[in-house]
């Protein structure tokens, strides 16, 4: 039903857009179930919303497209929630670039020194040296290996409200001409585009101008693709399950409260999960201990299943063949029990973040289903569990910096994704 609502809201938006009722939209739900027909302007402005591409299998990127420079051309740029900067591959010259699917960004002029407070904002922990006092070095490494290394500039982001302006600002961004591949990273890029909740990320940047509300969000299809959006007008906050932020791990979207890890309803007995909500990564990763008793559980429960492990299948770690190649997850999701977390909100509260079999597994290229949660800590993620691409599909995901909370609602994102293009279309008509 929720599903329903969302689409609905958004119809209703579309429809509103192309007879012309009203210039400004506000995308809200309404309380208490209902839509209104009167289209306002939300408080603080609209919201910028991009559509995505990609998928977590067999692709393993979600991107937007972005126009950069002047002239504006475009990039394509992975999403990461787990990082704060957004850069280029750019020709400054490229000493070492990956392959990318357009021209090497052609740098903008405009260097940030290292006295710009986005420069210190970045080297927070007082132990970077500046090699130039008239430029701001970065390097930036992921938890896969990769790593960028580069200066930071500020060049023209062309991007356009919900309502069709164009918004046209000035802001920083990275131009990396010294990149290494990371374990993952095995598809042409531009760069990427970083969503966290550090000052130097792009939607920081927007808030602090005056554009947008401190408020991101991304809704992900499993058939493929989704919508980003910067702002907080595409939801209705009083349908939304939210936990708070934490104040401690400020550096990630991670809940306040340590989750508690639940297997077909049940209590596995693993508490206080340190967790991380990660757009930059394609499958979810639990520390050793959980991902244990995950595999143990399963494999359990799969017990005298028509299903056996498919040791030849190096997809992922762990897969299982049937009599017959799978075409879908919904042939044998019947086979797999639910996950969930549960994170405190309150004394006595909690709110469920679900992780049905169809977000945790997928269907290999050898029609064998395989486990999409792997061994965070056997690749240096310590104590950290990260909730993935993979375990974010067909849900809204808001993390909401103004109020420190992180929020979840079940949404068809790919009908989503159809209502935002056919919106695009009205207003470039």
């Amino acid at each position: 039903m929720v599903k329903m609502n969302v689409c609905l809201m958004i119809l209703l938006m579309v429809m509103s857009l192309a007879l012309g009722f009203s210039s400004a939209v506000d995308f809200r739900w309404r309380k208490g179930g209902g839509f209104s027909g009167r289209f306002t302007r939300g408080a603080g402005g609209s919201s910028v919303v991009f559509p995505v591409h990609g998928n977590v299998y067999p692709l393993g990127y979600y991107n937007v497209t972005i126009n950069i420079g002047q002239p504006p051309r475009p990039y394509y740029l992975d999403l990461d929630t787990g990082s704060d900067l957004t850069w280029l591959q750019c020709d400054a010259p490229c000493v070492r670039c990956l392959e990318a699917p357009h021209p090497l960004y052609q740098p903008s002029n405009d260097l940030i020194p290292c006295s710009d407070p986005l420069c210190k904002a970045m080297h927070m922990n007082g132990n970077h040296r500046y090699e130039a006092q008239e430029q701001c070095d970065y390097e930036v490494e992921y938890a896969d290996g990769g790593s960028s290394l580069g200066v930071l500039v500020r060049d023209v982001f062309s991007l356009n409200y919900t309502e069709g302006l164009r918004l046209t600002p000035r802001l920083a961004l990275g131009c990396g001409y010294d990149q290494i591949p990371g374990a993952s990273s095995h598809h042409p890029l531009d760069g990427v585009l970083g969503l966290g909740r550090g000052k130097v990320s792009i939607l920081s940047q927007l808030h602090s101008q005056g554009h947008v509300k401190n408020v991101i969000g991304h809704c992900l299809s499993s058939l493929g693709g989704g919508i980003l959006f910067f702002g907080d007008d595409l939801y209705d906050s009083s349908r939304v399950s939210w936990t708070p932020m934490s104040r401690e791990n400020s550096k990630h979207y991670s809940p306040a409260m340590g989750g508690e890890l639940l297997f077909g309803g049940r209590t596995t007995g693993l508490k206080n999960l340190l967790t991380i909500f990660d757009s930059g990564s394609s499958y979810t990763y639990f520390n050793s201990k959980a991902y244990q008793a995950v595999t143990y559980l399963l494999k359990r429960e799969l017990s005298g299943k028509p299903l056996k492990e498919a040791r030849d299948d190096h997809t992922l770690p762990l897969c299982w063949q049937g009599r017959r190649p799978f075409m879908s997850i919904e042939e044998v999701k019947k086979y797999f029990k639910p996950l969930a977390l549960s994170f405190k909100t309150g004394w006595r509260s909690k709110t469920l973040f679900e992780i049905p079999p169809e977000a945790y597994l997928i269907i290999s290229r050898k029609g064998n289903v395989c486990l999409g949660i792997l061994n965070g800590t056997e690749i240096g993620l310590q104590n950290m569990n990260l909730i993935g691409d993979i375990s974010m599909q067909d849900q809204m995901i808001i993390y909401d910096n103004e109020k420190q909370s992180i929020g979840w609602i079940p949404a068809d994102c790919d009908e989503l994704a159809s209502l935002q293009a056919s919106a695009a279309q009205v207003y470039e008509y």
